[in-house]
């Protein structure tokens, strides 16, 4: 699901002055928390050294790119640049048949992998046979959609900056809309409660990986007089990425008398925060292998993860 959310569903109120446990909600669909990151994306530029004439050559490298990108392994078929991953294809002849291999290779010339695929006749390789290419191409693409995913795990459990290998970091961004003192008191305690789970409070947005602020709404409830003056209040918590995109939201809905909330929230903010916390951990937990797969983008593989390579 693009956007997770999680919302708790809460139980009357038992007593004054605290919150109840609520039950905590499905936070999506099963397997949304494991996610293996995607390869990076990976260049296939014409061969050289593929017993290849240049049109067959081209042919061949557009074959191989799309069977990658059908294993999900980001490929494009296209000349590489400095900064670029790339599968280096050759070919030499074995007992009158052409045997393709292959070289994973990262962006200052660090061999990472080695394969190699099913023989094939070598005079349809050699007159370029587009169906034989296209065949070898895929019977290549498993054993090298394998190799790029193990490649891009090591890398990134190697890089200390990412968020495989260190903490989720937060930019708290206040509380509005409380009556009485919520905003302050919910925001004090959301930012004692959130450390207490693995999270790193910064100060400064550039720091951040994820960016968290939230609203509360209070309205009569429609039997407010019949409930003793209740009213129906709605907590909503946001997440969002550093650039300010959506990442999931966390929503508390409870019956409070106005009285527990002006002018002071107390008890009832320590409860609310402690449970928005959970709820907050969970949003951005899911989140992370998203995030981890964005450091793999080529928009970023030259300044983060993929360079500079032991």
């Amino acid at each position: 699901m693009k956007h997770r959310v999680i919302l708790f569903i809460p139980l009357l109120l038992a007593g004054c002055g605290t919150l109840p446990q609520p039950f905590l909600g499905r936070p999506g669909p099963e397997g949304a928390l494991l996610s293996v990151p995607p390869p990076p994306v990976l260049i296939v530029p014409p061969p050289r050294d593929a017993l290849l004439g240049d049109n067959a050559a081209r042919l061949y490298a557009t074959d191989l790119a799309q069977a990658l990108v059908k294993r999900d392994v980001p490929s494009l078929a296209r000349p590489a640049g400095k900064a670029d991953w790339r599968l280096i294809a050759q070919a030499r002849i074995v007992q009158s048949q052409v045997v393709p291999a292959f070289s994973i290779v990262g962006p200052t010339g660090k061999i990472y992998g080695h394969a190699t695929s099913a023989p094939v006749a070598e005079q349809a390789w050699a007159n370029g046979d587009p169906a034989v290419l296209k065949a070898a191409a895929e019977s290549a693409a498993p054993e090298l959609a394998t190799q790029l995913s193990a490649i891009n795990a090591s890398v990134q459990q190697s890089n200390p900056l990412s968020l495989e290998n260190r903490p989720p970091r937060v930019l708290f961004a206040g509380v509005s809309g409380a009556p009485g003192d919520g905003d302050h008191a919910l925001a004090i305690n959301l930012q004692r409660d959130l450390p207490q789970l693995g999270i790193v409070m910064v100060a400064n947005k550039h720091d951040a990986d994820f960016i968290v602020n939230g609203t509360v709404k209070a309205s009569p409830s429609t039997h407010s007089q019949e409930r003793g003056g209740v009213d129906i209040v709605e907590l909503d918590w946001i997440v969002r990425g550093q650039s300010g995109e959506f990442i999931g939201k966390v929503s508390q809905l409870h019956d409070l008398k106005p009285s527990q909330m002006t002018p002071y929230w107390g008890d009832v903010a320590m409860a609310a925060a402690q449970q928005a916390a959970l709820g907050l951990k969970q949003v951005i937990v899911n989140a992370i292998p998203k995030r981890i797969a964005s450091d793999s983008h080529p928009a970023t593989l030259a300044k983060s993860s993929m360079r500079p390579e032991p």
